[in-house]
């Protein structure tokens, strides 16, 4: 199994006609914007818009970027952007606080006393260079290239990665995969054949029942998939919430299912058999299109709704009803398959239920329900060959671990390899654009793993706490500051959009690309950067589409023709699976010794006098990247623990008390506010993740609410791909004298 590289998909065609369309629907973009030469010493005055692509949260919605007097002023959306359609989120109209944050990095950095004691020396860029080139070369020569990883998130670190590919290490991974989306993903192509991919392939405004089994739209703020949202609850549709909290999604439903934390698969299980018992999936379609039907039918059949009551705590009348509820507006149902998708370990097999119950509704290819994706193809960089690799991947090597393991890797795998030095020893890290402290489970691990490196090398554009653990702190241009990667993804409008530079960095920052060439440079591999700059290596990629770099920067977004999305539009699905079928009954995992067919285990319970700690996220923060922006601190500046007023009680405390989170291996967590609310199970605590931070170069986020990682000591790991379920960890409340 070949993972997310194995789909196939028609390539675009049509290019050049396309763009010329798009350049008279975004005429009024740029009309009356003027190119500013920054050097002549004149000041700018008037308005100047420019077409951009956000990078707040890893949406990346089309944006214009407006500069008044010379100053960076606002941020809207771009109206031909297939993803923002002309409105951001609060993080993207924040993200002008990005470019004014006194908290961001300046100038190259290297440490001078003991890691994580944050003492910096500041040093050229060529200085810098000079220090990780020269240790770089010493590991190559004392261990191979492929000693040598890179932990990434995002567009940018594109060129980052083709940077550690070209010097000789393919050891690349992102917590996108291990820590959010990687169940999901291997999970929809067992079943499939292919992913659901991001932006998700979720027809959500022409759904007519919509499905949320622990999914936050409107929290996790996703923008094309809110205002979609928003539209389907306008028109009526059916909302259908599964949560221990009453999200703000839920507030939407018609039906609420307060579900005990770690049932989901139970109530999954349960739904496919209400449908297949009662005759209301979707026949004509699972004989055609499926494999597998009868296995499902005789294992499913245990699954009761009363058996489900005593699991989950829904009342069997309410479980029949929802199923039914489902049904009723098939095809145009939708049960949304997620994003962050680790939980207890088991989540590949509770995802493979969702894709389950998706196909007995007929959804996929189908309006309302999954459809069908397509890309706009832009060609390759004509790069020569990067070295051959020697040795395997370090942290699933040949897919010995985790044997459905996708190609983006696994940051929990690299971390465990330097620590073990197996199979091979780790020595280097690159960290770019992601807060190792924060993203993994297990901070104590992380640190571990860090004391073993002869290198470190953070890039990243806040003092973030991993930083505070670098031997060099690269600082990067924020992404109104420069260019980056061409964005072209798998969606059901395909596009093209451009990143380019709206105002210049105020300091010494630099963006990625820059850094990965001088760097490049100073490793001797010139021969993999052959272009003068960032817009010489657009153009050339953009000119093989048929389009220019000229044209993305007037518009900002190309679009392609447009692609029959589904089965009624004449969209053939291809299901590359070993059956050629939606495989009910999976047997490549049957062929691996694992279940073909989902079946739950109870989880684990909290010791007496412990919840169960839930995290999750808010609209105008992502992650723990946005804390210092002082236009989202001004939003929320720290987060909150809900907990049930019953338990609050019994606890003797009340809302806004502050408390302190003790967890099952007695780790305390910084003070927390309290938020005594209905909308929360008395069995479970929630908290938004990325607070808490204790890196004492963030000045304004310092110690600001309490860090849901740090409490995160215990993960179990999904046998099948590797995802790290973090849900299993329990808290105690301890009062503040």
């Amino acid at each position: 199994m070949n993972s997310i590289s194995r789909r196939r998909f028609l390539k675009i065609s049509g290019a050049t006609i396309a763009a010329t369309a798009a350049v008279t629907s975004l005429s009024t973009v740029t009309k009356g914007a003027k190119a500013i030469n920054e050097k002549t010493g004149n000041s700018e005055k008037g308005i100047r818009k420019v077409p951009t692509y956000c990078s707040m949260c890893f949406w990346k919605c089309g944006a214009i970027g407006y500069v008044r007097d010379g100053k960076l002023w606002k941020v809207e959306g771009n109206p031909e952007d297939p993803l923002s359609q002309g409105r951001l989120c609060p993080r993207g109209t924040g993200g002008v606080g990005a470019h004014y944050d006194p908290d961001r990095l300046k100038y190259p950095l290297l440490r001078k006393k003991a890691r994580g004691e944050e003492k910096w020396v500041r040093v050229t860029w060529d200085e810098a260079f000079d220090f990780i080139a020269k240790k770089m070369k010493k590991i190559k020569s004392e261990y191979g290239p492929e000693s040598m990883a890179l932990f990434s998130h995002g567009i940018g670190g594109g060129f980052i990665k083709h940077l550690m590919k070209a010097y000789g290490t393919r050891n690349i991974a992102a917590p996108s995969f291990d820590q959010c989306l990687g169940p999901r993903e291997t999970a929809f192509e067992l079943t499939f054949g292919d992913v659901v991919g991001g932006p998700e392939r979720t027809d959500i405004e022409n759904a007519k029942c919509i499905v949320l089994v622990g999914s936050h739209i409107g929290e996790n703020m996703h923008n094309t998939q809110v205002q979609e949202f928003s539209k389907a609850v306008e028109k009526g549709a059916s909302i259908i919430v599964v949560d221990p909290r009453k999200s703000t999604a839920a507030t939407k439903a018609k039906y609420y299912l307060p579900i005990k934390p770690g049932t989901d698969l139970a109530l999954l299980l349960t739904w496919i058999n209400i449908l297949i018992s009662e005759n209301l999936y979707d026949k004509e379609y699972i004989k055609k299109y499926a494999f597998g039907f009868e296995q499902l039918k005789a294992e499913v059949s245990r699954y009761t709704p009363e058996w489900a009551y005593s699991v989950t705590g829904i009342e069997p009348d309410l479980i029949r009803k929802t199923a039914r509820e489902m049904a009723r507006y098939r095809p145009n149902t939708l049960v949304h398959p997620g994003r962050h998708s680790v939980w207890y370990g088991d989540d590949t097999q509770r995802a493979r239920a969702l894709a389950i119950l998706s196909a007995l509704l007929g959804s996929w290819f189908r309006k309302g329900g999954l459809t069908n994706q397509d890309i706009f193809d832009i060609p390759a960089y004509p790069y020569p060959p990067y070295p051959k690799f020697n040795k395997p991947k370090a942290d699933n090597p040949n897919k010995s671990k985790w044997p459905f393991g996708g190609a983006e890797g696994y940051t929990t795998g690299l971390r465990e390899a330097t620590i073990t030095g197996k199979p091979y020893p780790i020595k280097g890290w690159f960290v770019y654009g992601t807060n190792l402290i924060y993203s993994l489970p297990n901070v104590k691990e992380t640190i571990k793993a860090i004391q073993k490196l002869d290198l470190l090398v953070v890039i990243d554009v806040i003092p973030s706490e991993i930083a505070g653990w670098a031997d060099v702190v690269l600082p990067e241009a924020i992404y109104l500051e420069r260019y980056d990667e061409l964005f072209h993804p798998y969606f059901k409008q395909p596009f093209v959009s451009l990143r380019q530079p709206v105002v210049d960095p105020p300091h010494e920052q630099k963006p990625g690309w820059w850094i990965a060439k001088k760097l490049g440079e100073k490793l001797g591999l010139q021969k993999y950067f052959p272009w003068k700059n960032i817009e010489e290596y657009l153009d050339t990629r953009l000119k093989a589409a048929g389009l220019s770099l000229k044209l993305l920067k007037e518009v900002g977004v190309v679009k392609g023709p447009k692609i029959p999305l589904y089965i009624e539009e004449g969209a053939v699905p291809e299901f590359n699976t070993p059956t050629g079928k939606i495989e009910l009954y999976s047997t490549e995992l049957s062929e691996k010794g694992f279940d073909p067919i989902p079946k739950f285990t109870p989880p684990e319970e909290p010791p007496a006098g412990y919840f169960r700690l839930l995290f999750g996220r808010a609209p105008m923060h992502s992650f723990s990247r946005t804390q210092t922006n002082r236009n989202l601190m001004n939003i929320m500046d720290e987060n909150e623990l809900w907990i049930n007023p019953v338990m609050a009680q019994r606890f003797g405390v009340k809302t806004g008390d502050y408390v302190r989170l003790k967890n099952q291996d007695g780790v305390l967590s910084n003070k927390i506010k309290v938020k005594a609310t209905e909308r929360i199970r008395m069995d479970c605590v929630y908290m938004v993740h990325g607070f808490g931070h204790n890196s004492r170069m963030l000045k304004e986020a310092y110690l600001k609410g309490a860090s849901d990682t740090n409490l995160i000591t215990k993960y179990k790991i999904d046998p099948l791909m590797g995802g790290t379920g973090m849900n299993i960890n329990f808290v105690t409340i301890e009062t503040e004298a």
